[in-house]
């Protein structure tokens, strides 16, 4: 039954951070879109040609249809058209490519790997679904595809297909820059899936979907160390490779959540058709090797709308109907309670999504209708979905649990903190340089996808210097970086409680989404900014900009606008530039650079569908002209520009009598507001920027001054901002959002000195009392960045008392006489009495943070699919008190401590008799030996039932 669209979207919580969903709820929720969808989908179809178009695989909509026309109750007024046409228009589509594929004769489409496989996966399955209402001869034709195609793809072995050319997967190795050995290998697979499904076995099918599915995830250090099989073949024997020692792979030249996903992508392509078929799934698509390592770098990018955070990929963002299906297959067929939760955030919000202008549509903010098909079809698989396989149920501490901090390393370029209350990223990949920040895991609040810059500067980082803490080892989770470029440095640090701090060596940006969408939270058509200086209401711009700049009148031939900040894709593009309404047109009109087709005095033609842009070559040059000469001097006091989407961020319009010497007379933008201190952005977010320099709001963009910014997600802007900030030496900058000491060395040299603080807050270090805070004694190497938690305040400490925080347990004070109440972060208190000599003091029942063995919260291995008998290996370097690992017969687990270290490891059992076992050591991951210099420690155990298990293994340096 369909379900009142405002009701549902009340009823999901859809203007909640968990919303609460249904089983029900969410497959009619696909339904009803794909019913709505219809009315775009059916503008695919050729009326004169009789069945659905060809061009970027239009006709895959068939899939759609046959899900409405097979399943639940269908509703012609939202499909636009009657559903005995419907079935006419899919009919006829399936009949004519069914025939028309080079597998069954035809010559028109099919066969090739990348891409017309996963169309076909789509086509087979729609005739399936509609299969009683085929001819003989079109079931013939759908037979030979599916059954041809799994011989085609079985002949090439691990060979590339010569029909892709450049595409793919690097034979069975992968791991090529460039390339993401997930969706090639997966591409691969799913050229299999529909003839194992529907005709059984063929020679080399099964043997070549295996290879293909189990080595997606690959990784050769998770892989050797795992001895269990899947589909009877030992994990062990997987030959593929990541570019990185990681579970990040590479597409469009960077780390992509939307490519990380692709394992369960083609999975839930490939699983449909075993379900359908009513064959059993083969193991490797419920068994996923390395699966789970890969899971987790997505809920490390996980927004509240349960799509993953594209801080690198700039066309592949925001694209909700391709992103429901890996969700989908990862709560129905994997029964994964966390994808629940984020399926459910996506399908609550794809009515309203789809409501918005483009109407109808599914992906439609990657600019191109050629995602449509697709989108339509994996949002039907994702119904069949959860009509074959219910879904678990989802969690509702969705990020509480997927909070995790972790450096990805220099070459993937992204040291990423998903906290319970934000997500936050320092991105250094060439090209995609930012601080990225989305407070509330909002979607929609900024901008942080592609190249869009955010807060530090867009040029290449020459250096960087990452730390990660961990809970489990230094106490909190957060991160901080120091990053070197060609004309200086910058900083940037996360906290646990979802705030960020950023040194910025100069101003910093931030771009805000501002549209009108109904029914999506925040997004109501406008944003309000307050701050010390008031309050401002900006409103969206759904349609292409348009400027109107009036200045006194001067006197002119010449009129031009000079770029300053380019649209950070698309550079500058024009439809109409105007001067004193029409003085300017059909004028000469020259420009720096043009693009063939749009040339110069395609602005000043009359032609509101014409329009200049910039070359392509120079869509990234800040200082694009468009001039044009009015022929002789008259009097100009007005412009009027109608930009294209490529619109300047900032821009000047200039005058001259000869052409040679300017003068400029307007500028653009004009703040809308400026305000020192703080900002609140529309209540969900807020700066506080220590500087005597002015916040300022330009349009939907955020200018924060030099030095010291701080992002709260919620917070007292206002009191915060007048409360004193550290000081320090001059190389030094320093904050203390939510308690927390941020330090930054902006400098190639190293920093000692004092750092001057408020209040009495106790760090780890050295720090004399004052008056009225502490002088903490700096030591911070050239070029680096640390965060120290506020793991003590001493309450009633009288000045000029000593205090060397050791650790969050043990604090030594000297300076006395003097008696105070030293309390922990955690609430405990322990009351000091201080004679003249020196007194070292140890809280009670508290931990020691940091702590020194580096293999608590690190990766071990085996992971996704463990050996009969073994429990999770994890449980040895979880640091809990009553958590151990069973190794199971012969059991052996390695721990990756992420580095290479010179080590020392020892080993804690459980009660019983401890099995026989032996430690070795690899810096590689594939050859272990003795040598104690390592990245790898591995536990070999000749472990039997009646054993005991391991409580821990310890590695210090």
């Amino acid at each position: 039954m369909l379900i009142n669209r405002r009701q549902f979207l009340y009823a999901t919580g859809l203007l909640t951070l968990a919303p609460s969903v249904s089983l029900a709820e969410v497959k009619n929720t696909y339904y009803e879109v794909l019913l709505r969808h219809t009315k775009w989908a059916e503008t695919q179809y050729d009326a004169t040609a009789g069945r659905y178009r060809r061009t970027d695989f239009g006709f895959a909509v068939v899939l759609g249809n046959a899900v409405l026309l097979t399943r639940g109750t269908y509703d012609a007024a939202l499909a636009g058209i009657e559903k005995d046409l419907l079935r006419e228009h899919t009919l006829a589509t399936i009949k004519h490519f069914a025939a028309s594929n080079v597998l069954s004769g035809g010559s028109e489409w099919g066969k090739t790997l990348f891409w017309d496989t996963t169309f076909q996966s789509y086509f087979v399955l729609a005739a399936r679904l509609i299969w009683p209402d085929l001819d003989a001869a079109t079931r013939a034709d759908v037979e030979a595809i599916a059954r041809g195609q799994a011989d085609y793809t079985a002949s090439l072995g691990t060979g590339n297909d010569p029909r892709s050319g450049s595409w793919t997967p690097n034979g069975s190795s992968g791991g090529f820059r460039g390339d993401t050995k997930l969706e090639e290998m997966g591409v691969y697979a799913q050229a299999l899936a529909p003839g194992l499904a529907w005709h059984g076995d063929g020679p080399g099918w099964r043997e070549a979907f295996g290879r293909w599915s189990r080595n997606e995830a690959g990784l050769p250090v998770a892989d050797l160390a795992n001895p269990s099989t899947v589909d009877g073949v030992p994990i062990s024997a997987n030959t593929a490779t990541n570019l990185y020692d990681t579970f990040i792979v590479e597409n469009h030249g960077s780390f992509g959540p939307h490519y990380q996903s692709e394992l369960w992508r083609t999975s839930g392509r490939n699983a449909v058709h075993f379900l359908l078929a009513g064959r059993p799934l083969p193991e490797v698509l419920l068994k996923q090797p390395n699966g789970e390592l890969l899971w987790r770098t997505i809920l490390a990018t996980m927004s509240d709308a349960g799509e993953p955070l594209m801080p690198m990929v700039d066309d592949r963002e925001h694209l909700y109907g391709r992103d429901v299906i890996p969700l989908a297959f990862r709560s129905t067929v994997l029964r994964d309670p966390m994808a629940a939760w984020a399926e459910a955030a996506l399908a609550s919000r794809l009515l309203a999504y789809q409501a918005h202008p483009p109407v109808y549509r599914l992906a439609k903010f990657s600019g191109e209708a050629k995602y449509e098909p697709e989108a339509r079809a994996e949002l039907a698989i994702s119904y069949l979905l959860h009509e074959l396989r219910p879904p678990v149920a989802p969690v509702s501490d969705f990020f509480t649990r997927a909070a995790l901090a972790i450096d990805h390393g220099v070459e993937p370029g992204l040291l990423a903190h998903q906290s319970a209350a934000a997500w936050a990223g320092t991105v250094t990949k060439p090209g995609f340089t930012k601080f990225a920040w989305q407070p509330a895991h909002d979607d929609w609040l900024f901008k942080i996808s592609g190249t869009t810059p955010m807060l530090l500067p867009s040029t290449a980082v020459t250096s960087r210097n990452a730390v990660v803490y961990q809970q489990i080892r230094d106490g909190f989770d957060g991160t901080a970086s120091l990053l070197t470029f060609a004309d200086g440095f910058a900083g940037t640090a996360t906290l646990p409680t979802g705030t960020v701090v950023c040194a910025l060596p100069r101003p910093g940006r931030v771009d805000v989404h501002n549209l009108a969408m109904e029914g999506m939270p925040g997004l109501t058509g406008s944003r309000t900014y307050t701050g010390a200086a008031g309050r401002v209401a900006v409103k969206a711009r759904e349609q292409f900009r348009v400027d109107e700049l009036t200045f006194p009148a001067v006197s002119a031939r010449h009129v031009r606008v000079v770029g300053v900040r380019p649209h950070p894709t698309y550079g500058y593009s024009l439809f109409d530039f105007e001067v004193n309404d029409s003085l300017a047109r059909g004028k000469p009109t020259t420009a720096s650079s043009f693009d063939p087709g749009f040339e110069p005095a395609k602005a000043t033609d009359g032609d509101p569908a014409t329009r200049w842009a910039v070359a392509r070559a120079e869509r990234g040059r800040a200082d694009s002209r468009l001039a044009v000469d009015l022929g002789a001097s008259v009097a100009v006091s007005r412009v009027r520009l109608r930009w294209e989407t490529a619109a300047a961020g900032a821009y000047r319009v200039e005058t001259s009598a000869d052409g040679a010497a300017w003068t400029a007379v307007a500028s653009y933008p004009r703040p809308d507001l400026s305000t020192p201190g703080w900002l609140d952005v529309d209540g969900r977010a807020g700066f506080v920027a220590r500087s005597a320099s002015p916040i300022t709001v330009e349009g939907d963009t955020i200018t924060l001054p030099a030095g010291i910014v701080e992002g709260y997600v919620r917070a007292d802007l206002r009191a915060i901002a007048a409360s004193a900030a550290p000081s320090g030496p001059p190389s030094v900058l320093a904050g203390n959002a939510d308690g927390f000491l941020s330090l930054f060395n902006l400098s190639g040299a190293p920093a000692t000195g004092t750092v001057r603080l408020r209040g009495n807050r106790l760090y780890r270090g050295t720090q004399v009392t004052t008056r009225d805070g502490t002088e903490y004694a700096l030591d911070l190497p050239a070029a680096t960045a640390r965060v120290e938690a506020p793991w003590f305040t001493a309450r009633g400490i009288p000045a000029g008392i000593t205090a060397v925080v050791h650790n969050a347990q043990r604090v030594t004070f000297h300076g006395g006489p003097a008696m105070f109440v030293l309390v922990h972060r955690d609430g405990r208190t322990l009351p000091v009495v201080l004679g003249r000599a020196e007194r070292t003091v140890m809280m009670p029942g508290v931990q020691p943070f940091p702590l020194d063995d580096l293999a608590l919260g690190r990766v071990t291995f085996p992971n996704s699919v463990l050996p009969p008998g073994m429990s999770d290996p994890a449980a040895a370097v979880d640091g809990r008190q009553h958590t151990a690992w069973t190794p199971g017969r012969d059991g052996r687990m390695v721990v990756d401590l992420g580095a290479v270290h010179s080590v020392q490891v020892s080993l804690k059992w459980t009660n019983g008799p401890v099995p026989p076992h032996t430690v070795t050591y690899s810096v590689d991951g594939k050859s272990y030996g003795p040598t104690t210099t390592a990245r790898y420690v591995a536990v070999s155990t000749g472990w039997r039932p009646g054993h005991a298990s391991l409580h821990s293994v310890q590695v210090r340096r």
